[in-house]
């Protein structure tokens, strides 16, 4: 099982926790708001009040266990810049930050940041990538990271019924309706079989939609 330990819980950093821990991990997820960590506390491994940018409350967590360290902080450069020398003073293998921008982010790879994300850049690309798509008929945007993609059924799924394809837990997808010529099927049952023509409606965020187009 591998570890992560995820500091700040903002909007990218407590989605990136929980889907984390879903994923099987073991997770530590830590903040200076009491608030924010009370949320996410039934939903990770451990949830912890702390600061990223103080060596010793790192050290008490043993941070240095944990197979990767990502740093979420937000816009707070010196906050992550510092939070960055704690953990790689106390020996983290891997680290993964998020950054405002790519100034931000040279900043970051400059100490030796294994991986640095820019969240909004990132999401841009693949909703480009998405709406660029030769087959997608339609996208709704429901907000930075989630929509709504109407889709011809890949023809592998023709014959197959919702049960058999397990889309949701194989690609954290939801099939909210479908569509073939007048008739609309909303919210179909597990038991509906994928006819060809048949359009779909599926809900999930940018990147498991851009995954579902590769099917």
């Amino acid at each position: 099982m591998k570890s992560y330990v995820v500091i700040g819980l903002g909007r990218f950093g407590s989605s990136l926790a929980r889907n984390l821990c879903q994923l099987g991990a073991e997770v530590l997820a830590i903040d200076i708001r009491g608030d924010l960590v009370q949320q996410i506390a039934n939903d990770v491994t451990h949830a912890v009040v702390g600061d990223g940018q103080d060596k010793e409350v790192l050290r008490a967590l043993g941070v240095r266990n944990f197979d990767c360290a990502v740093i979420a902080i937000g816009d707070n450069l010196a906050a992550s810049v510092l939070t960055v020398m704690n953990l790689k003073e106390l020996g983290v293998p891997y680290l993964v930050c998020k950054a405002h921008d790519a100034t931000y982010g040279r900043v970051l790879e400059k100490l030796g940041v294994d991986r640095v994300v820019i969240p909004e850049m990132e999401q841009a690309q693949r909703l480009a990538r998405i709406l660029h798509s030769h087959n997608v008929l339609d996208y709704i945007e429901l907000s930075t990271d989630y929509g709504i993609l109407e889709v011809p059924a890949p023809k592998s799924w023709v014959g197959k019924s919702l049960r058999e394809l397990n889309v949701r837990a194989k690609l954290d997808i939801n099939i909210i309706a479908v569509k073939n010529g007048e008739k609309t099927n909303v919210s179909p049952s597990a038991d509906y079989q994928i006819c060809a023509g048949d359009v779909l409606a599926v809900l999930g965020d940018t990147v498991a939609l851009e995954a579902m187009q590769r099917q």
